[in-house]
């Protein structure tokens, strides 16, 4: 569970109740039948060890493998660039909103904490992974407790926007269900942890019984996800109104950020940043493995394209010089967060979870099982609204 969900209340909430009612209906089916499609993939493959860009090596070759492993990247990276810029506008907000400092150079701030960050992601990833492992659980807590917490704060507010031609945000309800799957695909989707997780139950149960112990795995898991998650989107929304939703979205602030602005209490003025800082940290830590990955094979790749051999400390320097570089860059001019999700970051992550597992079931013998599915149809149809969303811009 990743920082995503700080901004799903905004797009869930923003459009009234009946955006909120489907988005709740529609949340476990589209985060279980897309990860389980994605694990009986990779559980498939002898090579599961590499993780997914291995598993599209063995299956489709060198060159799909290289075209994947750049979609890959941007999925992971924008999502990097979007906690960039999450972060150094939580710290702004607390500085002048909670300190009531004047407002620093914004290029400053964000040099401090990319900078920082990285430092962190120079210690290592085993450090990362157990510090992420020890942050989630107080992160779920915290989530919960600011759900109960907020339920003093419930209105009514959300229940007079009921006509579906014009939502809350003065769009249709089609327009705005439309923009709304990618930060809903966000809030949940975990695909890079799918193939460790499919590693471990192969080498606990083997090849016979993992599939179904995944599948088991990851139905109950999901519903306690869920449940969690909706649970808190639910209180954010009753507490506020789709226009302080929509006020939200154009401050370019997580869901917490605003609260503690928006509400005069102490708790929730100085809790709800603390808890936005520590989760959008834990995920930009996390993402930084990934996007780390992906770069090296694509500068390796590269180099090797125009007959050179570059050795790890300056493939690593590369890396990190364009990291903090774009990072800072994408921080200080602060983009629309939501933007980048709705337009990039969720539709190249609905490919590699929602349309890539279905054409391998179509395509792949050993997956032959698995074709003739209404659960299949769904989640090609989900993928394909989602991916199309990055179109919306354009009309």
């Amino acid at each position: 569970m990743g920082a995503g969900v700080l901004f799903l209340p905004i797009n869930a909430g923003i459009g009234g109740i009946w955006t909120l009612l489907i988005i709740t209906v529609l949340a476990f089916p589209i985060t279980y039948f897309s990860h389980r499609a994605l694990a009986r993939f990779i559980l498939s493959a002898t090579s599961a060890n590499s993780g997914i860009t291995g598993v599209i090596g063995e299956y489709f070759g060198s060159t799909v493998s290289k075209i994947f492993t750049i979609i890959y990247f941007l999925a992971i990276y924008t999502i990097l660039l979007m906690y960039a810029v999450a972060i150094t506008n939580t710290v702004q907000s607390f500085i002048v909103n909670q300190m009531h400092l004047p407002e620093p150079p914004r290029a400053i701030v964000a040099i401090v904490l990319i900078l920082g960050l990285m430092f962190i992601v120079r210690f290592g990833q085993d450090i990362i992974m157990r510090a992420m492992s020890l942050l989630v659980y107080p992160f779920i807590g915290s989530l919960i407790f600011m759900g109960i917490y907020l339920i003093l704060k419930w209105n009514n507010t959300i229940f007079d926007t009921t006509n579906i031609s014009v939502m809350g945000a003065g769009q249709s309800i089609f327009i705005t269900l439309w923009i709304a799957f990618p930060v809903l695909v966000l809030s949940f989707n975990h695909y890079a942890i799918i193939s460790p997780f499919v590693v471990t139950q192969r080498q606990r149960y083997g090849d016979t019984a993992a599939d179904a112990k995944c599948a088991q795995i990851q139905r109950y898991g999901y519903l306690l996800m869920v449940f969690t998650v909706l649970f808190f989107v639910y209180s954010c929304v009753l507490s506020l109104s789709p226009a302080g939703l929509a006020l939200a979205k154009e401050q370019n602030i997580s869901i917490l950020s605003y609260l503690a602005n928006h509400f005069q209490t102490p708790m929730i003025a100085y809790l709800s940043p603390i808890i936005a800082f520590i989760a959008i940290t834990k995920s930009f830590l996390g993402h930084s493995i990934g996007a780390y990955e992906a770069m090296r094979d694509i500068v390796v790749e590269t180099a090797q394209v125009f007959g050179n051999s570059l050795n790890k400390k300056v493939v690593d320097l590369i890396i990190v010089i364009f990291m903090v570089l774009t990072c800072w860059y994408t921080a200080y001019t602060n983009p629309s967060i939501i933007g980048i999700i709705e337009t990039i970051s969720g539709p190249t992550g609905a490919v590699i979870l929602f349309l890539l597992p279905m054409y391998a079931i179509r395509k792949i013998p050993q997956l032959a099982k698995y074709r003739g599915k209404i659960s299949n149809v769904f989640v090609v149809v989900i993928g394909l609204i989602t991916v199309s969303a990055i179109f919306y811009t354009l009309l």
